[in-house]
């Protein structure tokens, strides 16, 4: 495998993020994407938001918090996770997502968590703003679906599955080979006519990483920020945390989120995918403060 080396003619202003025509810049003020999941068998939240009504109530507290990003999913991604038909992906999401577009703040933007080309591209039509495929954009038609409009993309590294994914993870060096296959999926929306500004990058913290390996990335983020693209940090309540705790408790997670919230941002990332929104809201803003 070639790694990647980062370039001298990449742009100045890494943290511009350009969805549906408007240009967000997160050098200064990074965001915070709520997570909506509307499956049965989610690790955290699964079966909580089934109903569209639970669902829309969760949202609309998220977006009260401070979100400035919701984020929808309808097939669950936790290690060993099953498969679930684009039917129900779509009957599981769509409707929430059409509901929440009439009612959201113009300042909340969608995104729809897939890696089914149909679903996204039914979520954009219905108003959604960006895909967000943690499989990297294994579909074929993924480029296709983002190529024919403007939504943000943001592309994540997972090894192997969600069934397989946490079956004795292995690299040689998690850091390069993660910033390697980032690097050549921006390479390869570009080949597409997708704009890099259009792209953030997710090195995939636990999808694939044991433990060690995701400590690595997260101390590894100004690399990763060397692809002169926004970095994405998803760690909120995933299983490593409560390795390092020794504690099985999910509610006991949620401070060593946002913890992990402020040194991430600390460190060059701008976008952080959480439960909780307000504690890692406020954890930002103050980690902004200091730091700029």
């Amino acid at each position: 495998m070639q790694l990647y080396t980062a370039s001298s003619n990449a742009p100045e202003k890494p943290d511009l993020w350009s969805i549906r025509g408007k240009t967000y810049d997160l050098t200064e003020r990074g965001m915070i994407m709520g997570i909506i999941n509307t499956t049965p068998d989610s690790f955290s939240d699964g079966g909580l938001y089934e109903s569209s009504e639970a669902a829309i109530h969760q949202a609309i507290e998220l977006e009260n918090e401070g979100a400035s990003i919701i984020d929808f999913g309808g097939e669950s991604t936790r290690p060993g996770a099953e498969n679930v038909s684009v039917k129900e992906e779509l009957n599981r999401i769509l409707p929430v997502v059409e509901k929440f577009v009439e009612i959201r703040s113009p300042k909340t933007l969608i995104s729809i968590d897939t890696s089914k080309a149909e679903v996204a591209e039914a979520g954009l039509a219905v108003g959604a703003d960006i895909i967000n495929d943690v499989t990297g954009f294994s579909d074929a038609r993924m480029r296709e679906v983002a190529a024919g409009s403007e939504c943000g993309i943001i592309i994540m590294h997972m090894a192997g599955n969600p069934r397989t994914m946490q079956i004795s993870p292995n690299y040689s060096n998690a850091t390069a080979e993660v910033i390697t296959f980032l690097n050549e999926q921006i390479a390869l929306c570009e080949s597409e006519d997708i704009s890099r500004e259009r792209v953030i990058v997710d090195p995939g913290i636990g999808f694939g990483k044991s433990l060690d390996h995701n400590l690595e990335l997260i101390r590894s983020i100004p690399q990763i920020t060397e692809l002169k693209r926004p970095v994405m940090i998803g760690a909120s309540r995933k299983k490593f945390i409560g390795e390092i705790l020794e504690n099985d408790d999910l509610n006991e997670r949620e401070w060593p989120t946002v913890a992990l919230t402020s040194y991430c941002r600390e460190q060059g990332a701008t976008l952080f995918r959480v439960h909780s929104v307000k504690q890692n809201l406020d954890a930002m803003l103050m980690t902004e403060a200091i730091i700029n």
